[in-house]
């Protein structure tokens, strides 16, 4: 019997299932292929923690791979002698994420460990905030973001409120890798630890402290005020955790028409009214849109899940609504913010922005005309966070004015490590308050910015490579890309390349090679000779290899072609 069939009879059998886990493992005796995906190996647990189908089998999200997980999360603070310091649990709208948490809580419990445990969903952010609030050791966030209903996921953060690092990942990794998934997990019972303050439970006290810190990176306290009779916002959390507390912070800076979407109002792990619950699809708007058309909103908002992302869509100038994607937002949200800094008199020539590699290149020509420092680094929040830490650490002069993902994330204030809807929001209905009262949309807004600084446009292929083999052939792709350089993309001749693996950047002119600056990752990134640049890199989440496309030109229509050359050439790399 092989390995994954061995494993499969062995969950089969144990005595701790219910009624309805033996129904399930029953159901898929016949079907060897699904077997072999759900007990062929265990899930992968690294810097992004788990991110699985929820099924039984050591490869999937179920209670006992919780359990499991939490586990070697729990030895590792052990390692650390950080028991005293108790770890923070929050939790989204998904299927089963309150029964993962309380699991976790449990674990954490029946090894000692205080957990503060929220009552209820929670953005992904005030997450984050909880762990250096309470001074915590860690942080345990079931929550699969964006992904569709069928998933869930199990990120771990550390003292700094940011995702754990690789060199902690890896020995979690080991701890659970001693853990019998079935049966090794020390458990409390719940009530009991709840009484005796092994478990406690956090509620809407701790919701006001977190608001509080999110209303004080508000810059123009007035804009929203200025125009609050005409200014209406359509908001939806996409049955998510957005849905309490981002109207509140609305409400609370002077916002007097937020329209929400009823229907998507409702907490549903089943997402019922779009396909997949990601802000960055058009489709999760049209309820939206229809009711920002029946009552004059010029502005729609989606945050997903977690309330970690936030995706919007603006009226146009011929009345019809378009997106406005995460690389835009990002940089209308920096020209923004330094704007107002400098109005209130609150910017230097210190004071710093961090984005990822694969966001807009349009970042650096706003830093630099406005004489701000930029950072680049990896994907991935937890280095943006990084990037805070080392500011504070070392007394540096400046503050930190945003940091943003391409991916439609967003941070404005040092109380958390991770991006935050909820901030985000907040600033992004701070932004539109301040062109209202100009007589503009935030789609006039972005083409002023064209104007200014010339046509920028970036683009992503997702390419799936789910099954069996998809993480070898993943592998393939970025080991056939090394040993095989391309000399152009699109016809443009490649002058660098960045291999990130290797942690060089090498110029193809001189063969000159000089160090990335960064943590080693399996991203490799090509520089054209005209200045556009094109990035691969598995998703840390998915089963995709992504390919990114950053562009410039002076005019708009000379991107298309551009884009269309490069893709076509970018996509023949993953046929190896």
């Amino acid at each position: 019997m092989t390995g994954y069939r061995t494993e499969y009879e062995r969950w089969l059998s144990f005595a701790g299932l219910t009624a309805s886990e033996k129904e399930e493992l029953v159901s898929i005796a016949d079907n060897e292929e699904e077997k072999e995906l759900r007990f062929g190996a265990p899930m992968s647990f690294g810097t992004a923690g788990l991110r699985s189908r929820m099924y039984l089998g050591p490869g999937c999200m179920n209670v006992y791979t919780v359990a499991a997980t939490t586990e070697g999360i729990a030895r590792l603070i052990l390692s650390e002698n950080g028991a005293g310091r108790g770890v923070a649990i929050a939790y989204d709208s998904r299927n089963h994420s309150a029964e993962f948490a309380r699991t976790a809580a449990c674990v954490l419990a029946g090894n000692g460990i205080r957990a503060y445990l929220f009552d209820g969903v929670r953005p992904t952010p005030e997450l984050s905030f909880a762990v250096r609030q309470l001074g915590c050791i860690a942080g345990i966030n079931i929550t699969a973001s964006h992904n569709p209903k069928e998933y869930n996921g199990y990120k771990a953060y550390w003292e700094d409120g940011a995702q754990i690092s690789p060199e902690q990942a890896q020995i979690v990794s080991e701890y659970v890798a001693q853990v019998d998934v079935l049966t090794g997990a020390h458990r409390a019972d719940y009530d009991t630890a709840v009484r005796e303050g092994t478990i406690v439970l956090l509620g809407e006290d701790f919701d006001e402290i977190y608001l509080s810190r999110v209303a004080e990176t508000a810059i123009n306290r007035d804009a929203i005020a200025a125009v609050a009779e005409d200014l209406k916002i359509v908001y939806t959390p996409l049955h998510g955790a957005g849905h309490r507390l981002v109207p509140e912070i609305l409400r609370r800076c002077g916002l007097r028409h937020l329209y929400p979407v009823p229907e998507q109002m409702i907490l549903d792990g089943n997402f019922p009214t779009v396909a997949k619950p990601n802000p960055e699809y058009a489709d999760v708007f049209r309820l939206g849109i229809a009711i920002a058309e029946k009552v004059g909103s010029d502005l729609v908002i989606a945050t997903d899940p977690d309330a970690d992302r936030v995706g919007v869509m603006s009226r146009t100038a011929d009345g019809t609504f378009a997106t406005i994607n995460g690389n835009q937002m990002g940089a209308l949200l920096l020209d923004y913010v330094i704007r107002a800094r400098r109005e209130s008199g609150g910017l230097t020539a210190d004071d710093y922005a961090v984005k990822s590699i694969v966001s807009t290149d349009m970042a650096y020509a706003i830093a630099e005309r406005n004489g701000i420092r930029l950072y680049d680094v990896l994907t991935g929040f937890k280095f943006i966070g990084e990037v805070i830490k080392n500011y504070e650490k070392s007394g540096a002069p400046g503050k930190f004015l945003q940091g943003f993902e391409e991916s439609y994330g967003y941070l404005f204030g040092t109380y958390a490590r991770d991006k935050d809807a909820v901030g985000a929001t907040m600033m992004i209905t701070e932004m539109t308050a301040f062109y209202k009262k100009q007589g503009m949309t935030l789609s006039d807004a972005l083409e002023a910015l064209y104007r200014t600084y010339g046509y920028y446009r970036e683009g992503v292929v997702d390419i799936a490579m789910e099954g069996l083999d998809g993480l070898e052939r993943r592998r393939r792709v970025t080991a056939h890309l090394r040993d095989n350089p391309p000399a152009a993309i699109g016809g443009v001749r490649v002058v660098r390349i960045g291999d990130y693996a290797k942690g060089t950047i090498t110029d193809l002119a001189t063969g000159a090679q000089t160090p990335t600056g960064m943590p080693l990752s399996e991203v490799l990134y090509y520089t054209l000779e005209n200045g556009d640049k094109i990035v691969v890199r598995p998703s840390g989440t998915e089963p995709k290899i992504k390919i990114y496309f950053l562009l410039h030109a002076e005019q708009p229509e000379q991107l298309d072609g551009k884009l269309a050359a490069y893709r076509e050439d970018a996509l023949a790399f993953t046929k190896v």
